[in-house]
């Protein structure tokens, strides 16, 4: 019942994903040649001229010439215990513990094991449900953040600060395995209403069934191959089913609790109501569906149009970095999420690029609108947790960009590296101002691709900035080939990371 913005049939461009070009791999220096490695590179000061200049250094990095091409790099086998420990990440780590934790359960309570479980199943389902709602709330997420943000920014022991970066990303395995629970949870209360029909009245036996296939439907909607490959399918059965499954789950919570198997009679009692488990869990399952919707406006907006690849919206006031909002032509249907970028919370704009890939983002290109509708309360990525650390590196490309650029706008202990094609040509001066005027060439890699002829090693790129920036951490934005490729590499060097979740 999340309300994801995907929209049939745009091809996956999500904001921490940057789906627009090709993995992320050398600087853009001013030197034409590739830097060397940073004990004999100019391109990597030492660590007092970088700290003296962090604050201070507003110069461009200009590329010269064109260099020879970089040539592509040959690909390197990556162990298995390194694609398990990718695969099998807190994602699904969390996934697993909390559907287990449900079957177990499940399996004590129909062998007559757990009598609790038995007898108050119906609680269980929406109390799964309620959960999984909550961990897909913008409310909740945006506290979330802001109390680990605000209790563990940069004192604790690192591993501690990337387990709570980590915990924060992946909170969506908890909201798949509870609603996945609550499924199966609810299929075995409506298969034990069956069990009892003698003393089960009609009206509760049908709202049953029903319930048990809306939820079905809006939890099959969400599967990966569903979210990625049909994005408007998925949104409009998850969110509209969803919604109806809700009606349903309140009509068949009244039903069963109003419903007197004993004497086979209704009592009408809303005090007796009132008293039981499920009307709750249900109460709470509302007010967080409901929740996010009260923040949606209708707000003025100005689109630049730099190329034919992408559009720059524009929307009033500024942000805090690391947040991500949602957009529509419409107040209900079809959001889309894209990053924010602003220079501070106090500034007059912020902006979202949307890479002209799909119907909505052609339409913001053949027919700009003036108005947009869109969710005043913006929702957290993982960027948000950049103030955790002292120091980072944030690699995007293409329209990823749109993620990534406030963390270094409004830090300068972010070092940013950003691949693209003619940067400044498809992204038009505003983008291109707002990097060149806060981020100084000290902490600025950019790799023209077409100019540089092609991508160099990502990994030689990753390791020497690492080690020049005596970072912390790396947050990547790239494309399903880049991510896996950088996290693979990372891994494998011990070094700190966290990238796009492109399969869930």
């Amino acid at each position: 019942m999340s309300d994801q913005p995907k929209g049939f049939p745009e091809p996956p461009m999500d904001p921490e994903k940057g789906t627009l070009e090709s993995p992320v791999h050398l600087p853009y220096a001013p030197d034409v040649k590739a830097p060397p490695p940073p004990e004999r590179s100019p391109t990597f000061p030492s660590s007092k001229e970088k700290d003296s200049a962090v604050l201070t250094s507003t110069k461009e990095v200009v590329l010269a010439t064109k260099p020879k091409p970089a040539g592509k790099p040959p690909k390197k086998k990556v162990s298995k215990w390194i694609l398990w420990k990718l695969w099998f990440n807190t994602y699904r780590k969390f996934f697993t513990f909390t559907f287990g934790f449900n079957m177990i359960g499940l399996a004590l309570a129909a062998s007559g094991h757990w009598p609790y479980g038995a007898k108050f199943s119906g609680a269980i389902v929406v109390a799964n449900f309620n959960f999984a709602i909550l961990m897909r709330n913008e409310v909740f997420g945006r506290l979330l953040y802001l109390f680990i943000n605000t209790f563990f920014a940069k004192w604790p022991p690192l591993w501690f600060r990337l387990g709570c970066t980590s915990v924060l990303q992946h909170l969506g395995g908890i909201h798949s395995g509870c609603a996945l629970s609550g499924v199966l949870w609810l299929l075995y209360k409506v298969i034990n209403n069956f069990r009892k029909l003698d003393v089960t009245h009609d009206a509760v036996l049908v709202m049953g069934v029903v319930t048990n296939i809306a939820v079905m439907i809006s939890a099959l909607s969400a599967f990966p191959w569903v979210r990625n490959t049909h994005h408007n399918v998925f949104e409009r059965h998850h969110r509209f089913v969803g919604w109806l499954g809700l009606i349903c789950t309140w009509t068949f919570v009244i039903l069963g609790d109003t419903y007197d198997p004993v004497t086979r009679s209704w009592n009408l009692n809303g005090v007796a109501l009132i008293r039981h488990q499920d009307f709750w869990f249900t109460m709470g399952m509302t007010v967080f569906i409901a929740l996010p919707w009260c923040f949606v406006r209708e707000v003025p907006v100005d689109i630049e149009l730099p190329s034919a690849k992408v559009a720059i919206i524009r929307f009033k006031r500024g942000m805090q970095q690391g947040l991500l909002g949602r957009i529509s032509r419409s107040s209900i249907m079809e959001y889309h999420a894209f990053g924010i970028i602003s220079e501070s919370r106090h500034a007059k704009y912020h902006y979202m690029i949307a890479g002209v890939q799909g119907d909505f983002t052609k339409s913001l290109v053949n027919d700009p609108p003036k108005t947009l509708w869109t969710r005043e309360l913006k929702f957290a990525g993982v960027s948000n947790t950049s103030t955790l650390y002292k120091r980072g590196i944030r690699i995007c490309t293409g329209t990823g960009i749109g993620a990534a650029l406030s963390t270094c706008l409004q830090s300068p202990y972010w070092y940013l590296i950003w691949i693209g094609s003619e940067q400044e040509k498809t992204f038009g001066p505003t983008i291109s101002g707002l990097i060149h005027k806060h981020i100084g060439p000290e902490r600025l890699m950019l790799w023209d691709s077409k100019a540089r002829g092609g991508r160099p090693d990502s990994m030689k790129l990753v390791k020497e900035a690492y080690a020049y920036w005596d970072a912390e951490v790396v947050f990547i934005t790239s494309n399903y080939i880049g991510n896996s490729e950088i996290m693979q590499g990372c891994k494998e060097a011990n070094i700190p990371c966290f990238g796009t979740l492109w399969d869930f």
